[in-house]
């Protein structure tokens, strides 16, 4: 199930909400639970198991780590982190892993394919994150296995994060706060992540989507371009959109998550750009990879180990397959040339220099990211560059701008703080402009507009991926 579905918009979401508000304080965590073990066995009954048995494990080990002997605490700390990655190298990374050491061996070992778990990333990444934060006295054992495992199912970011760190909701698992205000401010941000996904990312899918299933040989190097800006543009509403529902939905129940978008494409080199992209992964890695490894307390050569280290395991964490790891190495090695020299440089030219360069780079990163293998992509740039017999111009690209350019413009536009800045200069005009009646009203209608518009386009369309599923 997935949010923008008519099933979850309209049948599970508004069951859960009446049980939810109509039961007491006490009961409100477990009709959360109940539906969060639901909403995930809806796509994956049988792996419903193997996350219960996830949270049962890190429950023990969360009780372990909090002794106060520092030997026992630190092997059931490492026994964890084994467990824990085992489970992501047998469900994610096994067939892949197989596969190479056939070819390099030249070899036939043959296993079954094993389907990948939904959202097992994000709630692996969660339940360490929850014992190493115990071990190191970051965070409270949680002595209530039913209060854990609402935290590491909570179906608002359970499948696709943001991932969620336990210090972040500790205290809001038996103490939160439920008002109008609150659940208005939800609602908003949830219809508004609603329609950057399917008004906005699916529309731009549908572009992405032909110009890298044509063939090479028939692309020519403006569709090329177009279908680089479009999944650049996709994924960032497809993954942006679905954040802001998830940080909707939890405010709707009364859980505050940290934000996991701030506009990365406004950047002006590629370290801010992951700054401000996919917040929350690139904090947890910060915090439990990079920091532990030495961070940037260390010689240069370590520092361009430890990041090189960190970008080969978030783009392996992203998926297996060679692309996913060339793509993450792709950007480790941008990063250790910023900070060497290039950020340097690149500070001393024009601000428009800076952010054309962020653009390209994060685009021609994004090509590896979406194509089916290394040659593709590869093959990709080049006929984005020239390198070929292939045309500038042909009709594919003139029909894809003529039936979609009202979308790709406001993607772009949308993509910038540009709306956000408006208002704020409104406000700071006149505070009446923001706060009187007729403002509300014209918002109001925006977002029935926009679910107007939402479920006529899920009523009248198949099409409705969600790329951060895979992960």
């Amino acid at each position: 199930m997935i949010f923008s579905s008519l099933v979850f918009l309209f049948l599970f979401l508004p069951i859960v909400l009446i049980f939810y508000y109509l039961v007491n304080q006490k009961l409100k965590n477990i009709v959360l639970l109940i539906a969060s073990l639901f909403f995930y066995a809806w796509g994956e009954p049988k792996y419903v198991f193997l996350m219960l048995g996830s949270i049962f494990f890190n429950y023990i080990f969360g009780l372990k780590v909090a002794s106060n002997n520092k030997k026992e605490k630190k092997i059931w700390l490492i026994i964890s982190i084994i467990f824990n990655i085992s489970g992501l190298v047998i469900f994610k990374y096994i067939n892949f892993l197989v596969d190479n050491v056939n070819n390099l061996l030249n070899i036939n070992i043959n296993i079954p394919t094993i389907a990948l778990p939904l959202g097992i990333s994000f709630f692996t990444f969660q339940t360490m994150s929850y014992v190493i934060d115990v071990y190191k006295k970051d965070g409270r054992v949680q002595k209530n296995i039913f209060d854990l495992a609402l935290y590491v199912s909570l179906f608002p970011q359970l499948v696709a994060g943001p991932i969620v760190r336990y210090q972040t909701v500790d205290e809001q698992i038996n103490k939160r706060t439920h008002s109008c205000e609150k659940f208005a401010e939800g609602v908003n941000r949830f219809v508004c992540g609603l329609a950057k996904k399917v008004i906005l990312s699916n529309q731009l899918g549908l572009i992405a989507d032909g110009v890298f299933s044509t063939n090479i040989a028939s692309l020519s190097i403006s569709e090329a371009w177009l279908g680089m800006i479009c999944y650049s543009l996709q994924i960032y509403f497809d993954f942006g959109g679905y954040s802001d529902m998830a940080i909707g939905l939890g405010k709707i129940f009364g859980f505050d998550f940290l934000e996991n978008f701030n506009y990365p494409y406004i950047s002006q080199s590629v370290s801010e750009f992951w700054r401000r992209w996919h917040i929350s992964l690139g904090s947890w890695f910060r915090d439990y990879v990079y920091i532990p490894l030495g961070g940037s307390r260390v010689s240069k050569f370590k520092l361009y180990r430890n990041l090189l280290v960190v970008w080969f395991l978030t783009g392996f964490w992203h998926g297996a397959s060679w692309n996913f790891i060339i793509w993450g190495l792709y950007f480790g090695i941008f990063i250790a040339l910023e900070k060497a020299f290039l950020e340097t440089l690149l500070y001393k030219g024009p601000k428009f220099l800076r952010h054309a360069y962020l653009l390209l780079i994060v685009g021609l990163g994004w090509v590896f990211f979406r194509a089916s293998n290394i040659q593709q992509a590869i093959d990709f740039i080049k006929v984005m560059f020239g390198f070929g017999a292939n045309s500038l111009v042909n009709t594919t690209f003139s029909t894809y701008i003529i039936d979609y350019y009202y979308i790709i413009f406001a993607a772009l536009i949308l993509s910038t703080p540009i709306v956000k800045a408006s208002k704020s200069f409104l406000y700071k005009l006149n505070k009446n402009i923001i706060n009187n009646k007729l403002s509300y009203m014209i918002h109001g209608l925006l977002l029935s507009t926009y679910m107007f518009v939402v479920v006529i386009m899920l009523c009248s369309s198949s099409y409705n991926p969600f790329l951060y599923f895979r992960f």
